[in-house]
């Protein structure tokens, strides 16, 4: 496998294995160039306003103008990849994310110590440093990847799957709440939708033992989303209530509020 086609393997404890395409130092440098564009001109911006004080110190205004750039710089990486699930706008843009090295959720502490790292993966000049710490190791991860344990994942574009078709059953009891369905899809990461319809999809093919904690995990991950109401999870299994989530998640929601997916 070539470098650029890099993926990372990641196992869960009840055995369900699946790969993640892993960015290389191109694509990534493509991101990062939308990224310093917005945080150039938001620094400008706001730079504009410390020159004011030029006429009062000329150095209060250079030293204001740096802290601006270098807070915004910082700040503007830490809260995109916090608030919005890895993205910053130029990742978004390409279809990266970072994400934890293991498939765990990304941590604040994680995001913080990638950025505050981000300066010595700049030396000498333009990143050097961290692109040749991408070329050379198996992960793709520049220092400030290595020290926080992340890794920059390529989200796949792909068009989403006909789960009427695949799943022909199509009561489900969560459709009776809107609300708290459109909440699920909110909060649902890309990768806990697709483990959680792989899941189903490949239900038939697990052992028992197996095939119950599967469900059990994904079911506990889901429901610590959106506390759905007990009539609409009374009676449910791990299994069945998986198996209507991942219809919510990947059904366009009706308007008359009915089982999604009915009619089409």
């Amino acid at each position: 496998m070539s470098r650029a086609e890099r993926t990372l393997e990641i196992r869960t404890p009840e055995g369900v294995a699946f790969s993640i395409a892993l960015a290389g130092p191109f694509r990534r440098c493509m991101a990062l160039m939308v990224d310093l564009v917005l945080t150039s001109a938001a620094s400008s911006a706001l730079a504009a306003g410390a020159h004011a004080l030029a006429p009062l110190s000329a150095d209060m205004a250079l030293a204001l103008s740096m802290l601006v750039y270098f807070s915004l710089s910082l700040g503007y990486h830490v809260l995109f990849e916090w608030r919005a699930n890895g993205r910053t706008p130029g990742k978004k843009i390409f279809r990266l994310r970072v994400m934890d090295e293991k498939g765990l959720p990304l941590t604040f502490f994680q995001v913080a110590v990638r950025n505050l790292l981000r300066p010595v993966d700049q030396l000498p000049v333009f990143y050097m440093v961290g692109g040749l710490a991408i070329l050379a190791g198996k992960k793709a991860m520049r220092l400030g990847d290595l020290a926080a344990r992340t890794v920059v994942a390529v989200e796949p574009d792909v068009a989403e799957p006909n789960v009427a078709a695949l799943l022909p059953d199509k009561y489900n009891s969560l459709s009776a709440q809107p609300l708290l369905v459109a909440r699920l899809r909110q909060r649902a990461t890309q990768e806990q939708a697709d483990l959680a319809l792989d899941a189903v999809l490949a239900r038939d093919l697990l052992d028992p033992d197996a095939r119950v904690r599967v469900f059990a995990q994904l079911a506990q991950g889901l429901k610590g989303l959106v506390a759905f109401p007990e009539e609409a999870v009374e009676g449910l299994s791990d299994e069945r209530f998986v198996t209507n989530a991942v219809r919510s998640l990947f059904t366009a929601p009706s308007r008359s509020g009915g089982a999604a997916g009915e009619g089409k």
